[in-house]
């Protein structure tokens, strides 16, 4: 016997048989927010339910990036805008979505920035009517005054402070007074709150380009589905967008049962 073989031979194993993993999993429609004037974002993937997995619990907690320009029509000029929905509930093959975050571009930030001129920014955390705690992110530039001969329009740090509270100021009233999907319906989409800050700090030093740059959800309240189901318009609606079952023909019937 060679030295450094094995005594046990083991036995060959079969060719193993190929299964396409797409078998095993099921489509499920990503629903937004009523909020939104478009509601059905795309389409996700989801292990099929099996013994005690069942794709419910591999939904839930997913986030989902999409941009404005895809929430709303003729939304083209708002696509640098993008937003967070996270999944909380499942009902059927409808994933409900819930507003988790937003952001801006990377191009529209850098379009932004220009030289000769002052960024200035601001942060703080919120917590809104319903229990949402969140980080606002503000961001605003000096502009040109009108006659004005300088070539720069650097504003002082003094000046910056000022604008930079007043920035706090106006984004913690603005977002204590009202509850998340108010916030985003009527403030964070037509950008209310970048144009009280703009107003405010016009006898600071003139802004321009004032926008929230973005939101962050730091701590969500314990979802309820009562609540979630409103924001969605409702179960009528839901179960409206699921459609109702199709009965089949008799003889595609027939041709499955001798296809098998």
């Amino acid at each position: 016997m060679a030295v450094g073989k094995s005594k046990k031979q083991g036995k060959k194993k079969g060719n193993k048989k190929i299964v396409d993993p797409f078998s095993k999993k099921d489509w499920f429609d990503l629903k937004a927010p009523a909020i939104f004037p478009i509601r059905q974002v795309g389409k996700t993937l989801a292990t099929r339910s099996q013994g005690m997995k069942t794709s419910r619990d591999s939904l839930l907690g997913r986030v989902v990036e999409v941009s404005l320009g895809d929430l709303k029509p003729k939304g083209e000029e708002d696509a640098w805008r993008k937003f967070k929905l996270k999944i909380e509930e499942v009902q059927g093959t409808q994933a409900l979505t819930q507003f988790h975050g937003m952001d801006i571009s990377v191009d529209k930030l850098r379009s932004l920035v220009r030289k000769w001129h002052t960024l200035i920014e601001a942060h703080t955390d919120v917590k809104t009517t319903d229990g949402f705690i969140i980080r606002m992110f503000c961001i605003g530039f000096t502009k040109r005054r009108s006659g004005q001969n300088r070539k720069t329009s650097y504003a002082q740090t003094a000046q910056v402070f000022k604008i930079r509270r007043k920035m706090i100021q106006i984004m913690q009233k603005e977002a204590s007074e009202s509850d998340l999907n108010t916030l985003v319906q009527k403030k964070f989409i037509p950008e209310t709150i970048g144009r009280e800050i703009d107003k405010a700090t016009q006898g600071i030093y003139p802004l321009k380009d004032v926008i929230i740059r973005k939101v962050k959800v730091l701590k969500a309240p314990k979802t309820d589905v009562q609540k979630l189901l409103e924001s969605h318009g409702g179960l009528d609606s839901i179960k409206a967008d699921i459609g109702s079952s199709i009965e089949r023909d008799d003889e595609e019937a027939e041709t499955e049962a001798t296809e098998e």
